[in-house]
């Protein structure tokens, strides 16, 4: 079923009323040939006293809300309906570019707009090592098939470990430790990729089960995985955390050269620091019936009280 409902609620608790700064907001899913926005609404309690809607540098549609008042619990409460239709896993066969000399080089024409993604974020080193064993020492790799192999990896030889706070460890401690959050997976395999000179995307969204034989990690939250741009084949998705390739069951919110950029949320508040008492993050993804809905002609944003 390609039309999926997703509920992202998120609510911060305080022991008194405090005052709250600018929020950013980076909930609403990207639009292309495989994921279409039926539907978009955001709630926010207390109603702010300023409610706008921005293009970020990589093209995701950022909230921003400002107040004015205090009050002890603000809640964001963020619904979508996406008409999701993921790439064919057989469109990798198109990618038949390989690589031979490492680092890889991309057409001239296009190496100017990669070269973010590119670019190292991290030292060399044990990830760069790691990177090479998926390339073949008899003559040229082909690199969809390597990326293949670099997923499933991770998928197979490392841990899932839920880490809700904090962002990316390094790439390196990934590697020691065997474990991670689905964000640790996601760098790891981004700089990987990097080392033989791919460009790669560190992407934020959700992944959802379309069917009902098993579950998905990484779902109840946000999730993040990595695209990694083929010549032939395009921008391509790779979920190494549940060895997922070519977009199935995964929805962009966002794709970023550098994972700092792609935060659901985040913004300030005024207060005593023992005021805090928590947050809670409540993700719920459905797939529907297609019949039932209809799609809208703008997107609605909802102030709620």
């Amino acid at each position: 079923m390609p039309v999926v409902s997703i509920r992202h609620l998120t609510t911060y608790r305080y022991a008194k009323p405090v005052g709250f700064g600018e929020h950013r907001m980076m909930l609403r899913p990207l639009e292309g040939h495989d994921q279409r926005l039926i539907s978009c609404e955001v709630e926010v309690s207390p109603e702010p006293s300023l409610l706008r809607q921005v293009s970020d540098v990589s093209g995701a549609t950022v909230g921003v809300a400002r107040f004015g008042g205090t009050a002890e619990r603000l809640v964001f409460d963020s619904r979508a309906v996406v008409d999701h239709r993921p790439e064919n896993l057989l469109d990798l066969a198109d990618a038949r570019v390989r690589l031979g000399a490492i680092p890889f080089e991309y057409d001239p024409v296009e190496a100017p707009e990669l070269a973010r993604s590119i670019a190292r974020q991290h030292a060399p080193g044990e990830v760069d090592a790691w990177a090479r064993r998926f390339v073949r020492a008899d003559g040229s790799t082909r690199v969809s098939g390597l990326l293949a192999d670099m997923t499933h990896a991770i998928r197979e030889g490392f841990a899932y470990r839920l880490r809700l706070e904090g962002g990316p460890q390094a790439p390196a401690v990934t590697l020691e430790s065997r474990t991670g959050s689905c964000r640790d997976f996601a760098v790891l395999m981004m700089d990987a990729a990097r080392s033989l000179g791919l460009a790669a995307r560190f992407v934020s969204g959700y992944v959802y089960s379309s069917s009902s034989k098993s579950g998905r990690k990484g779902g109840g939250h946000t999730h993040a995985w990595v695209r990694v741009y083929l010549p032939g084949a395009g921008w391509t998705d790779f979920d190494p955390t549940n060895g997922l390739i070519g977009g199935v069951d995964l929805i962009r919110v966002a794709a970023v050269a550098d994972p700092r950029q792609a935060l659901p949320l985040h913004g300030t508040w005024s207060g005593d620091a023992s005021d805090f008492i928590g947050m809670d993050v409540e993700v719920d993804i459905r797939p529907e019936e297609e019949s039932i809905l209809q799609p809208a002609s703008h997107l609605r944003v909802a102030q709620g009280r």
